[in-house]
């Protein structure tokens, strides 16, 4: 096989939650330029409305389903539509996540119930959907949207950390289950992104930036294209043998957190 095949997603069909911005959007960009048929799906019709101009002025015809992940039933109608109007899915990428930072103490249980509804739930919720087609189909691939706090917690977010050290572990299942069926699930844990979101804490000399700047060997912040050419291998032929995995495109900080630009230099 060359080269070029093991990532040509022609006619393939994609599933993006949650990809009408940032990583989502960067992902499904990606993909579609590989061939990839792509589907975005969102709660606002308007943001699609909008994520659709944005996927054309890259050559992509995106299409866009609203539906409210976390609702089984939504879900399904959703992804009927998507099933009738393009094909049955070929590639999930689970990607819809919200974060809400507040210490333990001080968090509603409402408000840590709902994010690990959204980062948590839904991906089993649009797992199970779609596996059966897959099965069907004789293969697939499925990957979650983890984080490298799937394996350790900071202050502030144990409703984010606890949901993606569950996702972490629901993609093993997921492989264990459906391996033998030629479907592929593995994770991506994304590190420190520069996004829309993330610009106010990049800029100004804020003190996370520096701290970010610091411990990443690679001394930047990921782009979303980083993510997106992680999704590309994992959605791609190149990966069939690569099942259960977390794949962490950080720039090297998990491996060496400890790390302080400088330090280990003048250390040796």
């Amino acid at each position: 096989m060359m080269i070029n095949e093991l990532f040509d997603l022609k006619d393939k069909v994609v599933l993006v939650t949650g990809g009408t911005h940032g990583i989502g959007m960067a992902v499904g960009t990606v993909l579609g330029m590989a061939g990839a048929k792509i589907c975005v799906n969102g709660r606002s019709q308007e943001k699609l409305a909008e994520a659709k101009q944005q996927y054309a002025a890259n050559g992509i015809d995106a299409t866009t389903v609203v539906f409210n992940v976390t609702d089984e039933a939504q879900v399904d109608a959703g992804i009927s539509e998507i099933e009738a109007e393009v094909g049955s899915v070929d590639i999930l990428v689970n990607n819809a996540g919200i974060i809400k930072r507040t210490p333990i103490l001080d968090m509603p249980v409402d408000d840590f119930k709902q994010v690990i509804d959204v980062d948590l739930v839904a991906p089993f919720i649009v797992g199970k959907r779609v596996a059966p087609g897959m099965i069907k189909k004789g293969g697939g691939k499925i990957i979650n949207m983890c984080s490298m706090m799937s394996v350790y917690g900071r202050n502030s977010v144990s409703a984010y950390a606890s949901a993606k050290g569950g996702l972490k572990l629901l993609t093993a299942n997921m492989c264990c289950e459906w391996a033998k069926h030629n479907i592929q699930v593995n994770g991506i844990g994304p590190g420190y992104i520069a996004t829309a979101q993330t610009a106010p804490i990049r800029e100004g000399g804020h003190p996370f930036n520096d701290l970010v700047m610091m411990r990443t060997p690679a001394g930047r912040w990921g782009e979303p294209e980083d993510i997106g050419n992680a999704a590309l291998f994992l959605a791609s032929k190149a990966s069939q043998f690569v099942n259960g995995h977390i794949l962490y495109v950080d720039g090297g900080i998990l491996a060496n957190f400890g790390y302080v630009k400088g330090e280990n230099e003048v250390a040796g």
